[in-house]
């Protein structure tokens, strides 16, 4: 299980189901923010959770932190009237006293996650910080939070500030137990805390730094180490003779680990959706999926290309013309000499291949290459047009040919996804890639292929035999060159010219290439 790859829209799925049944709140939304720390907001029914990468271990364990992190957000939907901001003493505190009460409440009901808060307790330990290392007014708020929630603490504390910490640990646990057992909520606890605060002497607007478990100092993580706290840990807690037995359990996490198996079985059976054997075709599709595709997101461009689009969504487009339906008075008081308005309507292809070219060559541009073809998945998707992406690059001198997007599967971010994994490498075996292409695409039929490349191919009289044989089958071939200036441009553009194509373009700017593309496609 340590080399599984959970995508985030399977994540979703499931937090949204086990939060909604958890907190009993049936409209609770979840976000993932993948470098945030675990959110709640009560008032709003969301909770934002980061992805597994924030965690530390092993694919298994990073999820099982995540889930308890579900949890802990799901019970403080249920039990909490407000959730503070924890980047400022008071919130730190009051979310910290919090996070115990709702925990004692939470396993009223929910008996089962007492395991996994002990395995959660014990690996979270391992990233926690190390008191030494930390300098400034914090530092009494850290070590508060590690002594209370775990009864011990990180490092070293000097100067009577153990003794701060113990007794406010002393005073907090006064206040939980008779909040749990006259029934108190938030705000009862949030007036309390400014007696805590008194008692560390800290200033309640003091920073409290917030950082990711991966990124803190001293978070190397051993497994036989982990295996260790974590017995420590159900010793200080169960107070069981047969406490390794129970440790060596709870670090296994057989109660998960089946669920975990079918999240990651339905992560990769979508990601391979749209062929039953790709290695059938000599296609391939990305093993890991590791890389977020949020950053290939250029969201402006994206509007843009959408709005430049929108008459084709409706099908018709008014024009002026000699003749025709309305007569446009504003134009014939200019004596222009179009003054007529008529309705034209507007189609374009409905089968469309596009071929994405990632050698090593656009390499120092990949990143805007990649967001324009996102923006114009993103515009075809929106046009209701019927289309496939692929993109080829050389893995140790092996020619790959990747499944972007198969005919048959809508566009989603689990495409975008798998472009963010192809990197630009290797050379242009472009004739390699239309013959792998071919017996896939026999089924699609698509009325027109476009390329988009760099205009170099490795073999150009191959390259323009496999274009004429495309055409042979009624497939339209166009080509677009992507410079990296208008000299690069035209260069590129001249050099397709002679391979064969129907019709050739090349771009010096990398926005403009979507409507180019989707400029192609008028019938």
């Amino acid at each position: 299980m340590s080399a599984a790859i959970m995508r985030n829209d399977v994540l979703l799925d499931i937090a949204t189901f086990l939060a909604r049944r958890w907190s009993g709140n049936n409209k609770v939304t979840i976000a993932i923010a993948p470098e945030k720390s675990p959110a709640t907001k009560p008032d709003k029914s969301q909770i934002t959770l980061p992805s597994l990468a924030y965690y530390l271990g092993t694919d298994f364990q990073k999820y099982r932190q995540w889930r308890v992190a579900l949890w802990y957000e799901s019970m403080r939907m249920r039990h909490s009237g407000k959730v503070l901001s924890n980047e400022h003493a008071f919130g730190f505190l009051l979310n910290t006293i919090e996070t115990k009460r709702v925990e004692i409440l939470g396993l009223q009901s929910w008996e089962g996650m007492e395991r996994e808060l002990l395995f959660n307790e014990g690996i979270s330990w391992m990233s926690r910080q190390l008191l030494n290392s930390i300098y400034g007014r914090y530092k009494i708020a850290e070590a508060f939070s590690q002594y209370f929630l775990t009864g011990y603490v990180k490092g070293e504390l000097f100067g009577g500030e153990m003794e701060k910490v113990q007794k406010a640990t002393d005073y907090a646990n006064e206040l939980v137990q008779e909040a749990v057992a006259s029934d108190h909520g938030t705000e009862w606890m949030e007036q309390h805390v400014p007696k805590l605060i008194k008692i560390l002497e800290l200033d309640p607007l003091v920073s409290i730094p917030v950082l990711a478990p991966h990124t803190r100092a001293g978070a190397s993580l051993t497994q036989s180490d982990l295996l260790k706290h974590i017995e420590k840990v159900v010793k200080s807690r169960k107070k069981e003779k047969d406490s390794e037995e129970k440790a060596q359990e709870i670090y296994e996490g057989n109660d998960v680990a089946h669920e975990f198996e079918t999240l990651v079985k339905e992560s990769k059976k979508t990601e391979n959706k749209g062929y039953d054997s790709l290695e059938n075709f000599g296609l391939s599709v990305p093993e890991r999926m590791d890389i977020d595709e949020a950053r290939l997101y250029d969201l402006d461009l994206i509007q843009k290309v959408k709005a430049a689009f929108r008459a084709w969504k409706t099908g018709w487009k008014e024009v002026h013309d000699d003749s025709g339906d309305e007569l446009d008075v504003e134009a014939l008081a200019e004596s222009l000499p179009k003054p007529f308005l008529s309705d034209v309507k507007l189609s374009i292809k409905t089968k469309v291949v596009l071929l994405l070219d990632h050698s090593s060559s656009i390499a120092d541009v990949e990143l805007e290459y990649k967001q324009a073809t996102i923006a114009l998945c993103e515009a075809l998707s929106y046009l209701g047009v019927k289309f496939a992406v692929y993109a080829f690059s050389t893995e140790s001198r092996q020619v790959k040919a990747w499944v972007v997007k198969p005919p048959n599967v809508k566009w989603s971010l689990v495409c975008a996804r798998r472009l963010a994994q192809i990197k630009a490498v290797g050379g242009t075996p472009l004739a390699e890639v239309y013959g792998l292409l071919q017996p896939a695409l026999k089924s699609f039929r698509p009325d027109i292929f476009v390329t988009l490349t760099d205009g170099e191919p490795s073999d150009f009289d191959a390259v323009r035999a496999m274009v004429l044989s495309y055409r042979k089958a009624g497939v339209k071939m166009a080509a677009i060159g992507v410079g990296r200036n208008l000299n690069d441009a035209v260069d590129i553009g001249h050099n397709l010219k002679y391979l064969n194509y129907e019709k050739t373009l090349a771009v010096s700017r990398l926005q403009d290439m979507p409507k180019k593309v989707i400029g192609l496609l008028r019938s």
